[in-house]
């Protein structure tokens, strides 16, 4: 076929590299040209090129390379019709939608843990650490939908306020630390912790916690406390 072009100017025309045709090859998605009796390099034509952009543009598409060779079927059988290729493109949009709501379940996840991390301080109240080793949930991880350092509560119901002070910070980081380790106590609505004041101020429900757990649950992290 001497009208035709090398692998790598098919390569080119085609917008892959030549790897990826002869990878092709190999999944049968196109057929190597016969090598020339009188030796010399296999030509591909025009035809092919089209076959490998449509394979890609698949690809990019979403559909996997078995489903583009069912596609590659229907293209090529004259009696197929145009209904058999809306019901694969319908079904791989259902399975897009699917993997979308996953991906935006894990953005939330992630979201979450962000926004509770301490960003600095001990690693062991890294809530990012805890959540990957099962040790925390979040809200979007959680069937009950109920986040973890939080605690639903009837409307009108009583909470208090304690303050303590603390000894043993050494920057902002440790005061983050607290406040991520205090907020995963049941019944605790809001921790404040300053480094400037040594100082936390933890809004909490009575009837869930109460001071003396609190204290403890600070003084578990390696801080000295006492109520005021």
């Amino acid at each position: 076929m001497a009208t035709g072009m090398t692998i790598s100017r098919a390569a080119e025309r085609a917008g892959v590299g030549v790897e990826t045709i002869r990878f092709y090859e190999r999944r049968g998605l196109i057929e190597q040209p016969v090598r020339p009796r009188t030796g010399g390099y296999r030509f591909y034509d025009t035809e092919v090129v089209e076959r490998i952009r449509f394979i890609r543009q698949g690809q990019e598409l979403g559909f996997s390379l078995r489903e583009i060779a069912e596609l590659l079927s229907l293209r090529a059988d004259p009696g197929a019709d145009c209904g058999d290729v809306r019901t694969q493109a319908v079904s791989k949009r259902e399975e897009v939608d699917r993997k979308i709501a996953q991906l935006q379940h894990i953005r939330s996840a992630l979201d979450e843990l962000i926004a509770t991390c301490p960003g600095g301080g001990a690693l062991r109240a890294c809530t990012i650490i805890d959540a990957m080793a099962g040790r925390r949930a979040t809200k979007a991880l959680r069937p009950s939908g109920k986040r973890v350092g939080q605690n639903r509560t009837t409307k009108g119901q009583d909470v208090k306020t304690a303050t303590f002070k603390i000894d043993g910070m050494h920057c902002d980081g440790c005061a983050r630390t607290i406040e991520a380790l205090v907020s995963t106590e049941p019944g605790v609505r809001k921790a404040t912790v300053s480094f400037k004041a040594r100082e936390a101020r933890i809004l909490f429900d009575p009837q869930v916690r109460n001071e003396d757990q609190l204290a403890a649950a600070i003084r578990k992290a390696g801080y000295s406390v006492a109520s005021q």
